[in-house]
């Protein structure tokens, strides 16, 4: 990774980057102020991306979606509802690596639901919220970092009317979602088609597009702000001096005592030799000093004692084992790791 023009990273991007979501969407046109498009590069690119952990806001969003889900179905939708269990069954999300785009490059994402009409076409996109800021919903619609959430999944479904969703929740409904209820009183619904509200919504898929080329496929990033994306820097230049200048003075050190040491080596390498061929006469000659129920023989020099001990191991004869077809009813494979250090030519 590499600093470049003040305000910008370069990367070797990845085999396989992550797509362009309905939730990253809006962020990469410049049109959701709560994530940036410089967070969503991170993101895709698989440079990096912030810790998700479940808390009160989305522990309540998942136990009440299916409430809202319901209710929509019975006084809306005459059960013509489905949502992705519906559509690809149980464990949809490992059956699909929460992507139900596939065969599109750059977008894909996964919608909350989706309404089909008599001749069981798609016919409606439902996205769903759960929020405790109504003021995000003034007149009733909502706010474009959703709105073209739900546009983007309408789009390449090839569809054109989109039901957005919102429950306003109190501080006691996130304490004990179990207890929601939707309904009108604390529920809206913002229908329209994509066509009428962004008519010129072709254009916001050629701008994404676009940002994709630029920056995801060439591995440098949107310019990022010192403030918004201060989090994410921070991790960023933790992580550039960790793997990348302590890495460096490390190899450098260890390379310098590896050279000494294979200097060393090889100016008494002759030694070694004559040195094996010692230590084994002097072995040969404390085999044969042993006595019945002698354990080990010593001999003693001016610096050193040479030591033969006796022992038993027990082995497992593999061709025994082998002949009588057990070698693989009980053979076991582990993960081994070998790590050399090889002279450069």
């Amino acid at each position: 990774m590499k600093w470049i023009d003040g305000n910008r990273v370069e990367i070797t991007p990845p085999k396989r980057c992550k797509k362009l979501t309905g939730t990253r969407f809006a962020a990469v046109l410049g049109l959701d102020r709560w994530t940036t498009p410089f967070e969503v590069w991170c993101a895709v690119t698989r440079t990096y991306e912030k810790p998700f952990e479940d808390n009160k806001y989305t522990i309540a969003g998942k136990i009440i979606e299916p409430k809202i889900i319901e209710y929509l179905n019975k006084l809306y939708f005459g059960g013509s509802l489905k949502t992705p269990t519906g559509v690809y069954g149980e464990n949809y999300f490992q059956k699909t690596w929460g992507d139900f785009f596939p065969d599109v490059e750059v977008f894909g994402g996964m919608w909350d639901a989706l309404a089909y009409n008599d001749k069981g076409e798609v016919e409606s996109v439902i996205e769903i919220k759960t929020t405790s800021r109504v003021e995000d919903w003034a007149d009733g619609k909502a706010p474009h970092h959703y709105a073209l959430q739900a546009c983007l999944y309408a789009y390449l479904l090839g569809v054109d009317h989109v039901v957005m969703v919102a429950s306003f929740l109190e501080e006691k409904d996130y304490v004990n979602p179990e207890a929601f209820e939707p309904s009108i009183e604390n529920t809206i619904i913002d229908e329209f088609l994509v066509s009428e509200r962004y008519p010129q919504f072709n254009k916001f898929i050629e701008a994404a597009t676009r940002w994709w080329d630029e920056h995801v496929v060439t591995g440098i990033s949107p310019p990022f702000d010192e403030k918004t994306d201060k989090e994410i820097l921070a991790a960023l230049r933790k992580n550039v001096v960790e793997s990348e200048e302590d890495l460096t003075s490390i190899i450098e050190e260890a390379e310098k005592l590896k050279n000494t040491i294979d200097t060393v080596k090889a100016s008494i390498k002759d030694d070694e030799k004559r040195l094996k061929k010692l230590t084994e006469s002097i072995k040969a000659y404390c085999s044969k000093q042993f006595r019945d129920g002698d354990n080990k023989v010593e001999i003693e020099g001016n610096d050193y004692v040479f030591t033969l001990t006796r022992g038993k191991r027990l082995t497992i004869d593999e061709d025994a084992l082998k002949a009588d077809g057990l070698y693989d009813k009980y053979a076991v494979s582990t993960e081994t790791f070998r790590f050399t250090q090889t002279k450069k030519k």
